[in-house]
């Protein structure tokens, strides 16, 4: 009999693989809300009837069995096939669900790897997939269809309920395990008579029904999830806090690399007249944020008063869910690399016309002169204006704002002073400038930038982005000099302070910009060996958002600590930059950790980004507009520490920054800059 090509497709992929696919809700780029461990006991249950399929296993409703333990070449299945193999006495298929469950998210991960590899999805910052069009289907057929894989998957199974096609065995197994999922209601209309086509398909096949029978009855799911056997949250003294070194000298990641070292990686902290904090901090809880976070916590509860502040509602840091990764997905093109390569020759322009204004001699303070370069060239990349006259009223508006509404150190009147008020003024003056831009006739020619891109969003969905938001999108957009400006103060900071480091990326410097200015396809990873590991050790050691804040929206347990629902937790992520077990020596700055064999940013203890669905989606411009800006300074000018002897402390709130102690002198200009 002839293979037909829908045999062949699905030979294509692995149970696993399709289990994914159908489980995949394109709406919020991730799986459809199947509980943890019922999704991992589905994983294991496509992992045991893919390897019964390659005639590995065997199995009946009372027993699994070994047939042959040679390795079938997938990395998702050989260990699972191992463990069985080194099982001396024969068990059943609900051991196994039960005891694999547990290796499921390496499963899931190698699993998602594949399919992205064979581009049948596309991965986003934030570990959010989508489906794109199948390359591997027009590969193989000059006449395939157009779609995705996922459709085609979700068409086939459909053809088996709604069509009364006879299923083969792999799609009996899957409509099995999507079954027990209990999530076929989301991907399809269902009436009474489906239901029971659905229910009659799960009974076709031996090997279908005794895995998805074994991962229905699971029992150790409820046990696992049991409060009683949780953990009391060990409280931490408040004088171990204030009397940590680390707090004299601002390094919050450093503070909470202690407290986590000394009480775990779950820990509370209870300030004087205010609620409980509960901290997470450690490679484990990470982990656990950014893969599992998703399903546990949000965060619009603690932004949503911030956002009132500019009459805002449903801003992209308090969205979370399908909105969110909707707003993502519009957005993402707007913050990407690619869109500030086809910029660099303006990024060039408005960074030699600041930097004209330094004189040799002088010396600036740190914070102020990195966020005034940044934000020279950031206002007209993003909004098309200049801002520079009105930029410190912004930014400190914001920053007061976050020290009422997010840090909760200040009282609200303290927003309402003359002064803040008056810098209020900022945001309205800013808009009327940007509108007053971007006009058609006026952007008719112009490069896209991120005002197009919001107006755009609000144009065609204005409920979805309301006038509202805009006020605070856009403002928002030059806030980001604040936080790359930072980041670019500490590296001016690393840069100055240490000369063996400033020579070698001066060099580099020196190659790419001699021979004019480089394009985007020049700063190659060999181009920036250097400077890029040292932004790299940058964004470990001085990191800018040390601490991410959510509240739980379900419970859930975390490192065997409950987490109660309505609670704010606080997401140490950088605290791990200062864990001695994941960056050995971890006060010296060394650019070598992120070379092979060592690669310590590997893992995810490396987290200058965030964690999970809130990633920061501009983080790839975020590098590469540092990396220019660095070179740069270190092609043109010689900068100096000021004074001399100053030994770095931190501004560590609302973000990380210098303290405004820090100078830098302009030492040299090395070469005059093009007119």
């Amino acid at each position: 009999m002839a293979v037909t090509k829908e045999k062949l497709r699905t030979q294509t992929l692995s149970l696993p693989e399709e289990l994914i696919l159908m489980l995949l809700n394109e709406d919020n780029g991730y799986f459809h809300q199947v509980p943890g461990w019922d999704l991992n006991c589905a994983v294991a249950g496509a992992v045991l009837a893919e390897l019964s399929l390659l005639s590995r296993i065997d199995t009946d409703m009372e027993s699994l069995f070994l047939v042959d333990k040679t390795e079938t070449g997938d990395p998702a299945l050989d260990p699972i096939l191992k463990e069985i193999a080194s099982e001396p006495l024969q068990r059943n298929t609900q051991f196994w669900i039960e005891r694999l469950a547990p290796h499921a998210e390496s499963v899931i991960d190698l699993t998602l790897d594949r399919l992205v590899a064979l581009k049948i999805l596309e991965y986003h910052d934030g570990d959010f997939w989508t489906l794109t069009h199948t390359s591997w289907e027009t590969e193989v057929y000059d006449d395939s269809p157009s779609g995705t894989a996922g459709q085609f998957i979700k068409t086939r199974i459909s053809r088996a309920i709604f069509m009364n096609e006879i299923p083969d065995p792999r799609d009996i197994i899957v409509i099995c395990l999507v079954n027990t999922c209990d999530v076929f209601r989301f991907i399809f209309q269902l009436d009474e008579e489906s239901e029971e086509r659905i229910q009659l398909i799960c009974k076709m096949d031996l090997i279908g029904r005794s895995i998805a029978d074994a991962v229905s009855h699971n029992l150790a799911g409820p046990l696992l999830r049991h409060s009683s056997l949780t953990k009391k949250i060990p409280a931490v003294p408040l004088r171990k806090v204030l009397f940590n070194p680390h707090v004299r000298k601002g390094n919050i990641p450093a503070l909470f690399a202690d407290l986590a070292q000394e009480y775990g990686p779950v820990f509370e902290i209870r300030p004087p007249f205010a609620k409980p904090m509960i901290f997470l901090a450690g490679t484990r809880t990470n982990r656990w944020a950014h893969k599992r976070g998703r399903m546990y916590l949000r965060s619009k509860d603690y932004f949503a008063d911030f956002e009132k502040v500019y009459g805002a509602s449903g801003v992209m840091p308090s969205l979370d869910g399908a909105d969110h990764f909707r707003l993502r997905k519009s957005m993402s093109a707007a913050y990407s690399r690619r869109r500030l390569e086809g910029q660099l020759d303006q990024l060039y322009h408005h960074a030699r016309n600041h930097m004209a204004n330094w004189t040799v001699g002088d010396s600036y303070t740190a914070t102020n002169m990195s966020r005034q370069m940044v934000n020279a060239q950031l206002s007209p990349l993003f909004v098309s204006v200049d801002s520079q006259d009105i930029f410190d009223d912004l930014a400190k508006y914001k920053e007061r704002a976050l020290l009422v509404h997010i840090v909760k150190m200040l009282p609200k009147f303290m927003l309402k002073t003359p002064g803040m008020k008056r810098r209020a003024k900022a945001v309205d003056t800013l808009l009327e400038r940007i509108q007053g831009v971007h006009t058609p006739a006026q952007r008719a020619g112009c490069p896209r930038n991120l005002a197009d891109d919001w107006l755009s969003l609000h144009a065609s969905d204005p409920q979805f982005v309301p006038e509202t938001t805009l006020r605070f999108q856009l403002s928002a957009a030059l806030i980001a000099s604040v936080y790359l400006g930072d980041a670019f103060s500490f590296a001016l900071y690393a840069m100055a302070s240490q000369p063996d480091l400033y020579d070698r990326i001066r060099g580099e410097a020196d190659v790419l910009f001699d021979n004019g200015d480089p394009h985007g396809e020049d700063f190659t990873p060999s181009a920036l060996d250097v400077t890029h590991r040292f932004l790299m050790e940058c964004l470990r050691i001085y990191p800018i958002v040390p601490v991410s804040i959510r509240t739980v929206m379900n419970a859930c347990v975390v490192e065997d600590y409950e987490l109660p629902v309505g609670t704010n937790i606080y997401i140490a992520q950088t605290a791990t930059h200062y864990m001695k077990d994941i960056f050995p020596d971890p006060f010296t700055f060394d650019i070598d950790r992120y070379l092979p064999p060592r690669n310590e940013h590997l893992n995810p203890g490396y987290a200058p980004f965030g964690l999970g669905t809130h990633t920061c989606l501009g983080s790839r411009w975020l590098e590469l507009q540092l990396a220019v800006n660095v070179l740069m300074v270190a092609h043109y000018f010689t900068l100096e520490v000021a004074p001399a002897n100053y030994k770095l402390r931190f501004d560590p709130l609302p973000s990380m920054k210098p303290s405004k102690k820090l100078k830098f002198r302009i030492a040299g200009q090395r070469r005059e800059l093009p007119v």
